[in-house]
């Protein structure tokens, strides 16, 4: 019956109660959606058995200042051997290959792990099996496991499907198995798992090409396999040969270091700060709703005080009081929480579909019970939150003061004002610590965008897409770089194509190769020279780009044909070896101490690789065919990145002619990857532009909150001294002067907010600096413009209600109470 009173009592009301519900359900509902991500990708546990003892096995090598090499075969044969720590260990690397067989020729990317990486995450096949030894053997028939969705849509679910063939790169392997809808290999996308096959007697030291997992044995710590990988270290340097051309001494002064963290931690990588902070500032405007509702409340309650005096009179005591005045708030809470829940599911597709794509674990995002729960509690913690308010204001006024005055008593008419005010000045505050985190994610925005990548072909005319030409279809490495040139001069000859070009990467698409490189009159004295980043391109690569070749000249299709042992590098490489780009020509460079002196050719404009947001890296560039490379007689890059310029990019006309172009040459070479260097461009600040949205969203929310409190609060202060204005006017007050009281009132209660507000930011701003691009946290031209804007708008939310006034009568005034 308590209950259905206080629904009748707010039904009542129903502008406060429509203004209070929905201001709740706004912050409510974006907090529930925001944590619906943070739950998702931060909090859960990874769908494994046991995840807890699921780690990523990584390392470091300082000798070579490198982070994050990765793992490689001689270490993961030294941990199952050796380790006192580890139940299960495994190799696994991200891949792709060419299907043929199933419908049209398609390229798909694959996952190939070892049968130790399948055991330790511990999840079996929906059908058939997943790997063994015999899997991992050299010699064996090769085999593959199906992810469900690919089963489902290119086998139609079948049940029989283990058993039957698939061509993978020319080869047929043996469906295994297939695995659970569920399952995800860390979160990577792939439609099929192939074994490494890794040759234990042909395994040397080096070969970072892989991620390294491992499980836990029970009652084992981070710390205690770290301690055990290290005292491995030695073992597995003397394991196992070196490459030719190297030494022990080599690798040893790489001084290399295991890195062992969570699992969990491995697979979300960097995403937890953005997270983090897009949280906190959605928890901010949850106050900020919630100091406006506590101000509504306030101005309620001043209506009640003779109904609340009159019923403390009759025997209600302060405690009946606060907690009716509670349940009031609670239930206003608890209608906010389920609106803002209705609001969440919205809310939550809309940032869904502003995340980055390669936001980490976005399948385990859903409003689920766990956000229901947290919507339970934010509900019930904000009722309480601005209900107290005004149940401590309240709850104890004077019963006498109130039924004789209606509690318009000096001391506590100065009560209220100080409380109205105070919620005012808290609004104002967060939401200027708000805006400046908007300000300065909108400051690095703006320097991205005003970042050169290196290439001046503007990246919305560059069509960039993938083919690999697998060694069972071509064999010959120079017939399969013929072939490339054949499908490039195809290309070349559709109308509107201006250049075309061949690169094992295009920038900002994947992390490529990344090697030492020797310099011919820079001995290694010792130790291994710095690791440097790999590109492999075909002659007019630059041209296409519009990369500026600083000194020198371009490799040609004579260097690649008559095997000339030639090279290219970035200009930052060049100073840093010669100082001077053009005394970098004629110099000699190679990649191991067993391979042939090439000679540097030419010097190219850094261009940044690896996004917008990172630094140039020193890059070695290579002809994508050359003899003796890597101790091959013949390498050729088979699987390359076409780039296509033309200002008909990104049509299905363009594209549909460049697949007809290849499949002259070759029909069972599908296209992949196909997408335009703006893709590439615009994906490299993703997360960026994820946390400009929300920030400026937030501090947009924040700003209408805070101006309405503030717009409040001084209607409600002219309301009061609506007599006393009159009186003014009466006695010869001009409207300017009145005006100008209101606007200082409101104004004074900015001031203070934005200064507490300053303070708070610059505190807050550290938390940002990982977020930031060339900006300091503590910009002062971001602070400044905030406080300005801040304090400007606030004076005009000010100034409207007192302008009202000034337009009153005086002798109406005089009438009113």
């Amino acid at each position: 019956m308590r209950f259905k009173h206080i629904l009748r009592r707010l039904w009542q009301f129903p502008v406060f109660t429509s203004v209070a519900v929905l201001t709740l359900a706004i912050g409510i509902g974006a907090n529930a959606a925001v944590f619906s991500i943070v739950d998702g990708v931060l909090l859960k546990p990874l769908p494994y058995p046991n995840a807890d003892e699921l780690i990523a096995l990584d390392h470091d090598a300082p000798g070579l200042n490198l982070k994050n090499s990765g793992a490689a075969p001689f270490l993961t044969f030294t941990y199952t051997d050796h380790a006192r720590t580890f139940d299960r260990v495994g190799l696994w690397r991200m891949n792709t290959a060419s299907v043929t067989g199933v419908g049209d020729p398609e390229e798909v990317r694959t996952i190939q792990a070892t049968e130790g990486a399948m055991r330790a995450l511990g999840v079996a096949a929906q059908l058939g099996r997943t790997f063994t030894p015999q899997d991992d053997a050299p010699g064996s028939p090769e085999t593959v496991i199906l992810m469900a969705g690919y089963w489902r849509t290119k086998f139609g679910a079948d049940p029989n499907v283990v058993g039957r063939r698939i061509v993978l790169d020319g080869r047929a392997r043996d469906i295994i198995g297939v695995m659970p809808d569920s399952f995800r290999f860390l979160d990577r996308p792939a439609t099929m798992i192939t074994p490494v096959r890794q040759d234990r007697q042909q395994t040397r030291l080096g070969g970072f090409n892989f991620q390294g997992i491992a499980r836990l044995k029970q009652g084992a710590t981070i710390e205690l396999a770290t301690a055990d990988a290290v005292r491995m270290m030695p073992i597995a340097m003397h394991a196992f040969p070196t490459p030719l051309g190297a030494s022990l001494a080599l690798f040893e002064s790489a001084r290399l270091t295991p890195v062992i963290k969570p699992l969990k931690d491995a697979v979300i990588g960097d995403v937890a700060n953005v997270l983090w902070v897009v949280m906190g500032t959605i928890g901010l405007v949850l106050l900020i709703a919630c100091a406006n509702v506590a101000n509504l409340l306030l101005v309620r309650a001043d209506g009640r005080q003779q109904e609340l005096a009159i019923r403390a009179a009759l025997g209600a005591g302060r405690g009946r009081l606060a907690l009716e005045m509670l349940a009031e708030s609670l239930t206003l809470g608890a209608l906010g929480g389920v609106v803002g829940l209705a609001l969440a599911y919205g809310a939550l597709r809309a940032l869904l579909w502003l995340a980055p794509a390669n936001l980490p674990r976005m399948s385990s995002i859903a409003i689920d019970w766990r956000v229901v729960g947290f919507t339970i509690v934010a509900s019930l913690a904000t009722g309480l939150l601005f209900g107290s308010v005004p149940v401590v204001r309240y709850a104890r006024a004077s019963i006498v003061n109130a039924i004789r005055g209606g509690g318009r008593t000096q001391s506590a008419g100065r009560e209220r004002h100080i409380a109205r005010s105070s919620l005012v000045v808290v609004q104002v505050a967060l939401a200027l610590v708000l805006l400046v985190g908007s300000g300065l994610m909108i400051r690095t925005f703006q320097a991205l965008r005003h970042v050169q990548p290196g290439f001046a072909a503007a990246p919305e005319r560059l069509q960039t897409f993938r083919i690999s030409i697998p060694t069972a279809q071509v064999r010959d490495e120079v017939a399969a770089v013929r072939m490339e040139h054949a499908i490039s001069d195809r290309i070349a000859a559709i109308a509107g194509v201006e250049s075309v070009a061949m690169t094992s990467n295009p920038p900002m698409s994947v992390p490529g190769w990344h090697d030492p490189i020797f310099v011919a009159d820079q001995p290694p004295a010792g130790k291994l020279p710095p690791i440097r980043t790999f590109r492999f391109i075909s002659p007019g690569y630059f041209k296409t780009m519009g990369t500026n070749i600083v000194a020198g000249r371009d490799f040609t299709w004579s260097d690649l044909y008559d095997d000339h042992a030639v090279a290219m590098v970035s200009e930052n490489l060049a100073r840093e070896l010669w100082r001077e780009p053009s005394n970098a020509l004629g110099k000699q460079i190679r990649e191991t101490l067993n391979s042939p002196w090439r000679e540097v050719i030419g010097v190219v404009a850094d261009v940044r690789e690896d996004g917008v947001d990172h630094a140039a890296p020193a890059i070695a560039y290579w002809p994508m065919l050359m003899a003796n490379f890597q101790s091959a007689p013949h390498w050729a890059q088979r699987a390359s990145a076409f780039v296509v310029r033309s200002p008909r990019t990104g049509s299905t006309g363009l594209v549909a002619e460049i697949s007809q172009a290849v499949w002259s040459i070759n029909p069972n070479l599908p296209l992949a990857s196909v997408r335009s260097e703006r893709e590439l461009y615009d994906a490299s600040m993703a997360r960026t532009s994820f946390a400009l949205v929300l920030l400026a969203v937030a501090g947009g929310m924040a700003l209408l909150l805070g101006l309405a409190g503030i717009y409040a609060v001084i209607s409600y202060a002219v309301s009061q001294r609506t007599r006393e204005i009159g009186i003014r006017i009466a006695l010869g007050a001009r409207s300017g002067e009145v005006t100008r009281l209101f606007v200082g009132y409101g104004a004074t209660l900015a001031a203070i907010g934005v200064a507490i507000g300053l303070a708070a930011a610059l505190a807050a701003g550290r938390v940002m600096r990982t977020m930031l691009f060339e900006v300091s946290p503590m910009d002062p031209a971001t602070y400044a413009a905030v406080a300005a804007a801040l304090l400007a708008v606030a004076a005009i939310a000010s100034y409207l209600p007192a302008l009202r006034i000034t337009a009153i009568d005086p002798v109406e005034a005089l009438r009113a109470e």
